[in-house]
């Protein structure tokens, strides 16, 4: 049984907010689009989306395929962007903001998502992580105005993502633990304790779901929707 994920589940049920707040034929551009999971949602728009392709990884077509920082549109031709699990791939985020506050219209608004506490992934193409106070300033310093910004999932999903990551990683062999007879205790301990970080991994993403706790700790992912100001 493989891991719920329940930031993607929320990360859908966000954009899928988003996309039915969106009138009838609007035209949308998904920045950095991937294989554009969320298409489906925006059926009622008019969907364009944007990728550079270079990761070792599926795409679907791309409209256009080219730098975020130079989309070969005119100025003002969206009237809302998607820009999710993007920002910490862009080795020059600001350049990037800026072009699409040029390419969204005026009064548009743009749906941010991006990881706060993730392991390194698409190698090498993974340069930073944002705390809230990072995606504010960058977004305004692009020319947005910053009308929400919250936690993607709850405390209980980053919980969960730790331990599944532990149910794989934690060391087996005494020799990880420096050796020794502590060594060994520690390797026996890591052993039972990987399937245990499995279970529960399980169940608080299952938990996280259901509910997002916000009250204390910290969140994986950021969200945030920011409008170019009329």
């Amino acid at each position: 049984m493989e891991f719920m994920n329940s930031s993607r589940i929320w990360l859908e049920r966000e954009m899928a907010a988003f996309a039915g707040g969106l009138p009838a034929g609007a035209v949308v551009l998904d920045a950095g689009a991937g294989d554009q999971p969320y298409r489906h949602l925006f059926a009622h728009c008019t969907y364009e989306s944007a990728d550079f392709e270079k990761v070792d990884k599926p795409y679907a077509r791309s409209t256009y395929v080219c730098d975020l920082a130079h989309i070969p549109v005119e100025d003002a031709r969206y009237d809302a962007v998607v820009f999710s699990q993007v920002m910490e791939h862009l080795p020059d985020p600001a350049a990037v903001l800026a072009e699409l506050a040029r390419v969204l219209r005026p009064g548009g608004r743009l749906f941010y998502s991006g990881p706060l506490f993730y392991e390194e992934h698409e190698q090498p193409y993974d340069y930073y992580r944002y705390t809230q106070f990072a995606v504010r300033l960058l977004l305004q310093r692009g020319g947005f105005t910053v009308v929400q910004l919250r936690w993607l999932e709850g405390y209980l999903g980053t919980c969960a993502y730790q331990l599944e990551r532990m149910s794989s990683h934690l060391p087996r062999r005494p020799a990880d633990f420096g050796g020794g007879l502590t060594g060994v205790a520690a390797a026996v301990a890591a052993r039972a304790a990987r399937p245990l970080c499995k279970l529960c991994a399980k169940v608080l993403y299952w938990l996280d779901a259901r509910h997002r706790f916000t009250q204390a700790g910290y969140p994986k992912n950021w969200l945030a929707l920011a409008d170019k100001p009329a």
